[in-house]
């Protein structure tokens, strides 16, 4: 086995850090856009897919800030020194950075925001495609309770207990994931989107993790796309199985700004 001898000069997120230091090093690469106004604004946290932050993802922080929602749109693979390529060959097959470690900084970002000045901390909607929907839906079946859960040295769990609603774009439900093996712990209202044709996040698997959400207290709403692929709404997917469809792309994004128009401004 060949050692990496750059390992050392990669910036890398410690597997104890607390949230305060986790979302110190993701918050300078993090994209928001806050509505007009003074504030404070409801928010909506946005969680990237395994190929990393991709382009078509403003799309979504353009529509939440025209809402009146401010948005934003964590970058979880640049503080780790994770490219394009690695990711693809790594985190897109499971090697690297699985879900459940991810769900640290679904946690740490939850804990930054939440003290942004313009942010109104009772209403926050978290928002994840594949793989930080995966992320997501990990979180919410650990107990917290313990330091070093999630990766970080002081996970409140009592973070997670006020959330307005959990926005899951072509979730991952497959093996390695939690969702399929545990209970969830806490509830929110829940709005997912599933392919018709994704072969990767298989739609009989999530369901049946959302069915697990179900009986944890969470209200949840599914949209089976017709016809859709995995990273459908992305325009210029690397992989050949993902069609980028302009139609279903742009009826996401009106239903992702009406859920956070229901579950934030009602």
């Amino acid at each position: 086995m060949a050692l990496d001898t750059n390992a050392q000069a990669r910036p890398r997120l410690l597997a104890r850090e607390s949230m305060a230091e986790r979302w110190a090093r993701l918050a300078p690469h993090a994209e928001i856009a806050a509505p007009a106004g003074a504030g404070p604004f409801p928010a909506v946290i946005l969680f990237h897919g395994c190929g990393g932050k991709r382009a078509f993802l403003s799309r979504y922080v353009a529509r939440a800030a025209a809402a009146g929602v401010m948005a934003v749109a964590v970058d979880s693979f640049t503080p780790r020194g994770i490219g394009r390529a690695r990711a693809i060959s790594l985190v897109c097959t499971g090697l690297e950075l699985p879900g459940w470690q991810r769900a640290g900084d679904v946690l740490a970002s939850l804990w930054g925001v939440a003290r942004l000045p313009q942010v109104d901390p009772t209403r926050i909607v978290l928002a994840g495609w594949s793989h930080g929907a995966w992320a997501i839906m990990d979180l919410m079946t650990m107990p917290l309770a313990r330091p070093g859960e999630a990766g970080l040295a002081d996970p409140d769990g009592a973070l997670l207990g006020g959330l307005a609603g959990l926005w899951l774009t072509y979730p991952y439900c497959g093996p390695g994931a939690l969702s399929q093996l545990r209970p969830w712990r806490r509830s929110a209202d829940i709005f997912a989107i599933l392919g018709e044709r994704d072969a990767v996040a298989h739609p009989p698997l999530c369901r049946r993790a959302l069915r697990t959400a179900a009986r944890a207290g969470c209200q949840v709403e599914t949209w089976l796309a017709p016809g859709a692929t995995h990273a459908f709404d992305e325009d210029g997917a690397a992989l050949s199985q993902f069609r980028y469809d302009p139609a279903l792309a742009r009826e996401a994004e009106d239903r992702f700004a009406a859920f956070l128009t229901a579950k934030l401004l009602s």
